[in-house]
């Protein structure tokens, strides 16, 4: 099992920035987290840790080769329950992402449906939602396969941070080797979900891991809120359970890159710590 780092730890920082305290901190990988289209100006004066999906997958490369950093995957967390507008990370950056990924050499990307915002995406029943999700995941996976990156759908929204409707789309998409599952441990459990169910149920279909804990006093959210950026304490302090995942994860054969998301350097030293052990 790989431990990686969520390249986001220090807020108002470039990516540089990011890469270098993951370096410190003594991980060796890393995952591609914020990113956009064309140019950004938090980017162009070193306020924000994002990457163009514009960008030479070169300048990329040898950016995380001179700390040391191997990448695993890009996240392209998308809206895709809300209608396609120029301003709504969808279809054509999931696109862009696999298309960068696949140039700089890394093999997994991640996407999920998100939270919608306007009175369409929320008025959606749960036939319409798996409509609007499959379909505009359909040209992303037809990009995914022909170019050998593996697809991976997060719980982070109504459907996908529950076994059934993670179920369901998978088996709408089809395409079972592109096509797989990046479980998130606090995204799961707060949606209300069980993150040991996802393991039992989908098994070899996981193949990336994000880790985070939640706290008790996070109860009353659960069920209500689906997905959170961050966990804001280690690995272990919390009521998710990680280190029986871990054991169950270990036990369907699961080998592959995982990624803490884990907020403040020290929680994510004690995190990757306590990882260690239990892998052990």
């Amino acid at each position: 099992m790989i431990i990686g780092c969520f390249a986001l730890i220090e807020p108002f920082a470039p990516m540089r920035r990011q890469f270098e305290l993951i370096r410190s901190l003594g991980i060796d990988y890393a995952d591609l987290t914020d990113n956009h289209d064309g140019a950004s100006l938090g980017v162009e004066y070193g306020f924000a840790a994002s990457i163009s999906l514009d960008n030479h997958p070169t300048e990329i490369r040898e950016l995380a080769s001179s700390f040391g950093l191997t990448l695993t995957s890009v996240c392209a967390h998308a809206n895709l329950l809300d209608p396609t507008a120029p301003q709504r990370y969808g279809t054509h950056q999931i696109i862009k992402a696999i298309r960068l990924a696949h140039l700089f050499g890394v093999r997994q990307v991640i996407t999920t449906e998100g939270d919608p915002q306007t009175g369409f995406g929320r008025g959606l029943n749960r036939e319409q939602r798996l409509f609007t999700i499959v379909e505009k995941l359909h040209e992303p996976v037809r990009w995914a396969a022909e170019l050998g990156v593996e697809l991976l759908l997060e719980p982070h929204g109504i459907l996908t941070d529950t076994v059934d409707g993670m179920g369901s789309i998978l088996d709408a998409l089809g395409h079972e080797q592109t096509v797989g599952i990046n479980l998130d441990t606090g995204n799961s459990w707060l949606g209300g979900s069980d993150p040991m169910a996802f393991v039992k149920t989908f098994g070899k279909r996981i193949r990336h891991v994000h880790w985070k804990d939640m706290p008790a006093s996070w109860e009353s959210r659960r069920g209500a809120m689906f997905g959170c950026g961050m966990g804001e304490i280690p690995l272990g302090d919390g009521v998710v359970g990680i280190r029986g995942i871990v054991e169950a994860l270990a036990a369907v054969g699961f080998d592959g890159p995982t990624t803490l998301e884990v907020a403040g350097a020290d929680n994510v030293k004690r995190s990757a710590e306590r990882l260690r052990e239990w892998i052990a």
